[in-house]
């Protein structure tokens, strides 16, 4: 593995100091508002950061797809940063592997939750929805994702629901809307069952999509929105960046994607991605 510096990089690909290039890898869907409010959001990383290079590439669904934005920046440096809230599949193995095989010089940062920023886009967004000031003791929440057969997706998740509350001082119920146990409406069923009468939906998604408009439907009170485009998600999408970035040797990699996508092992410079064989 041949570790090269920063420097005469592709034009648009780091900034003139030698940054490397923020790719957003989204997972893409078939709602036309899961873009348009993704691409709001990179606005608003940019408004953040002026002169950073900003780049989108997603998953499947949605063009542009990952391997084409890496392909643009031809043998330049960037971090891409997962638009995923939690681990699993995607961050362990797509992501790195898509990343392994480009000609491009790339870190992987770590998902986007577990988080605090999270907690403070889901609690503003619950707020929005009608959620009181003060909770009594019939509140209760379900926190509504989209679910992973991958155990490390289910614990991050688990996280954020104790996270969110601790906030709110409420009990807060991890739900999927596939793939995991409890679905949203058994969680729903389950909290009015031991006596809560005020149960929210609180939408653990990062854009208007299927999964979270049939979550929002199975609220019996308040249904918040998708985190969307909070401006707590735009500061950590620069956090997971800058850890990415500034880590040393595979420490930024995501568990089980260590081996396929390599970060340099000092300083200032990215190691070249090995070609992968899925590629």
């Amino acid at each position: 593995m041949t570790a090269t510096t920063l420097m005469g990089r592709t034009t648009g690909t780091a900034t003139p100091g030698g940054t490397p290039a923020l790719v957003v890898v989204a997972h893409g869907s078939r709602d036309p508002r899961a873009l348009s409010t993704v691409r709001v959001l990179l606005d608003r990383v940019r408004a953040l950061r002026p002169g950073l290079p900003v780049h989108l590439g997603h998953i499947e669904l949605n063009e542009p797809l990952l391997p084409d934005t890496l392909a643009d920046l031809g043998d330049g440096t960037a971090v891409l940063v997962p638009l995923l809230l939690s681990r699993g599949h995607h961050v362990k193995r797509d992501i790195p592997e898509i990343a392994a095989a480009s000609p491009a010089h790339t870190r992987v940062s770590a998902p986007l939750g577990p988080h605090p920023l999270l907690v403070d886009a889901l609690h503003d967004r619950l707020v929005e929805a009608g959620w009181p000031v003060h909770a009594g003791p019939d509140h209760a929440v379900v926190l509504a994702s989209a679910g992973s057969r991958d155990p490390d997706s289910r614990t991050d998740t688990a996280r954020t629901a104790a996270l969110l509350s601790a906030r709110l001082g409420a009990p807060v119920v991890p739900a999927y809307a596939s793939a995991a146990a409890p679905t949203v409406p058994e969680a729903v069923r389950a909290l009015e069952a031991r006596g809560y009468r005020n149960v929210a939906i609180a939408s653990y998604f990062t854009a208007p999509g299927r999964f979270a408009t049939e979550c929002a439907t199975a609220a019996p009170w308040i249904a918040s929105p998708p985190l969307g485009t909070h401006p707590a998600m735009a500061r950590l999408l620069l956090h997971r960046y800058d850890q990415a970035w500034a880590a040393d040797g595979e420490t930024n990699a995501p568990k089980g994607a260590r081996g396929t996508a390599r970060p340099a092992t000092t300083g200032p410079a990215l190691a070249r991605q090995p070609h992968s064989a899925h590629a």
